[in-house]
């Protein structure tokens, strides 16, 4: 649930984990050095029916979408999370939906003060990182996952 803080100021927001859930009802906490694209867009749809007075449409809710969330993190070698999760569904298999959990943490790191669920997640996307012999920088790679739900608690 969130949580306000009492002295006005937001939160940082470097503190962060992202818990993926397992086949088996178990999870994976995933280090990311980047999460992007948590969101939700609703459509809104003009409507004036003919023998309305004003000139003017009236707005109706109409539905809603997210965005594909993007994560990234330096190149660990571990291959047992994103990887297999991605040959999964490479290779077809049905049971590749995920939750995937991101919490924001206090500044202590003691409670999650908000929660972003996404529901049915899957991924769409894997990109490597780009190796160069002239640099210095961390190798980082990326996912972006398709989800039918955002959830903010």
């Amino acid at each position: 649930m969130a949580t306000q803080k009492t002295n006005g100021y937001p939160y940082s927001q470097f503190n962060f984990r992202v818990k993926i859930d397992k086949d088996d009802g178990t999870g994976v906490n995933a280090g990311f050095q980047e999460v992007g694209g948590l969101g939700t867009e609703i459509h809104i749809a003009e409507y004036r029916a003919g023998n309305y007075k004003d000139n003017s449409p009236i707005k109706v809710n109409g539905s809603y979408k997210v965005p594909d969330v993007t994560l990234k993190r330096g190149v660990i070698g571990e291959l047992a999370t994103l990887h297999s999760w991605v040959k999964a569904l490479r290779d077809g298999q049905a049971d590749v939906m995920r939750t995937v959990t991101i919490e924001l943490l206090s500044e202590d790191r003691t409670a999650a003060v908000q929660t972003w669920t996404l529901t049915n997640a899957r991924p769409m996307k894997y990109t490597g990182p780009a190796l160069t012999g002239k640099g210095t920088d961390v190798a980082i790679e990326e996912i972006v996952l398709s989800c039918e739900h955002i959830e903010v608690t």
